[in-house]
């Protein structure tokens, strides 16, 4: 391996540790969701045409992000206000304990922790945080990654053709391009999933007519994206909201769940196995770990990093390791023979 090569994995290396570092997971992420929209997009010679297609698409997701927080600071609380009674009064009647004395405390306790997030998040929808900063950054970026990839410009003016800046840049953008691969790879799988687990949830959502159907549908497909326990979050969500009828319409939406997901699984299989092939346990421990570095866009990101460290590591070829020598019994006896 050339020093080049070697320092191109370096740099590679020390961009990640840096996003988790400086918490800049968010930019980094849109700087990859948008790149991959405008390449959908690029179906035409014009890049003129894929950049407008593109901002229409990012206009709409804003807007349609504004009317999903605007349902939910009416749904979540509601439903919270709904459910909740409902649940303490069927433990008390089937005389469970429950590991909490004061029962209207508590309700209180979450009514205003609950207020509290969504204020959070209407802060964010405001654009009163640096995250909005972060997200137009990415999309910049993208838009200009998108019309001109090069990492270095004005080689033909270097004396030495091959020299270390020049090799290195090659080496850089070689292995961006592998990690962008395995974003194509991941997102791309996990987008379809997402899309087949809202489908599927939004027949029983509208055949049921199961309050703040639009909350529901969009939180599924948005709760898809997180691997593996994206679709437990959003399950949580759909039989509370089940709840506010009967705790029997919850137990029936809790059973089409798990048979969708039942079903599911075969086709995530079939998806996820053809692409990734990595087992569960591992893509867990590093969302757990991707977490703790970067918060929830580390869980988005941690199969895509998993996939690209094995697809690098595949591309290196080791020596084989030395025969281990026979014992010396074995010698012997391998001669008297």
């Amino acid at each position: 391996m050339t020093r080049p090569q070697r320092f191109s994995y370096l740099f590679i290396l020390v961009t990640l540790v840096l996003t988790g570092g400086l918490h800049l997971a968010t930019p980094f992420l849109v700087v990859l969701f948008s790149y991959f929209a405008l390449e959908k997009f690029w179906f035409t010679r014009s890049k003129a045409l894929s950049i407008l297609l593109f901002i229409i698409m990012v206009a709409a997701i804003f807007y349609g992000f504004i009317f999903f927080v605007r349902q939910a600071a009416k749904a979540l609380p509601e439903v919270v206000e709904t459910t909740l009674p409902k649940v303490l009064d069927y433990a008390r009647n089937s005389n469970l304990t429950l590991p909490f004395d004061d029962l209207d405390s508590l309700k209180i306790v979450v009514m205003e922790n609950l207020k509290g997030q969504l204020k959070y998040v209407g802060n964010f929808a405001r654009f009163a945080t640096k995250e909005f900063l972060f997200l137009l950054i990415g999309i910049v970026v993208a838009v200009s990654m998108f019309l001109n990839s090069n990492v270095e410009l004005g080689r033909e003016t270097h004396p030495l053709r091959n020299n270390l800046y020049s090799v290195s840049s090659d080496f850089i953008s070689a292995r961006f391009a592998t990690f962008y691969q395995s974003f194509k790879t991941v997102m791309g799988a996990q987008l379809i999933i997402s899309t087949l687990n809202a489908a599927f949830t939004s027949v029983f959502v509208l055949w049921t007519h199961l309050p703040y159907p639009i909350f529901v549908i969009a939180l599924t497909f948005l709760c898809g994206l997180l691997p593996i326990i994206g679709n437990l979050i959003s399950n949580i969500v759909i039989v509370a909201i089940a709840l506010t009828r009967t705790p029997q319409f919850a137990l029936v939406a809790m059973i089409y769940l798990v048979v969708i997901h039942k079903l599911e699984y075969f086709l995530n299989s079939k998806i996820i196995g053809e692409r990734i092939k990595n087992p569960m346990w591992l893509t867990l421990l590093s969302m757990v770990l991707a977490e703790r570095l970067m918060g929830l866009p580390g869980m988005i990101l941690a199969p895509v990093i998993l996939n690209y460290l094995k697809v690098e590591a595949s591309g290196i070829e080791v020596a084989p390791p030395a025969p281990e020598p026979l014992p010396a019994q074995t010698t012997a006896q391998t001669f008297k023979l």
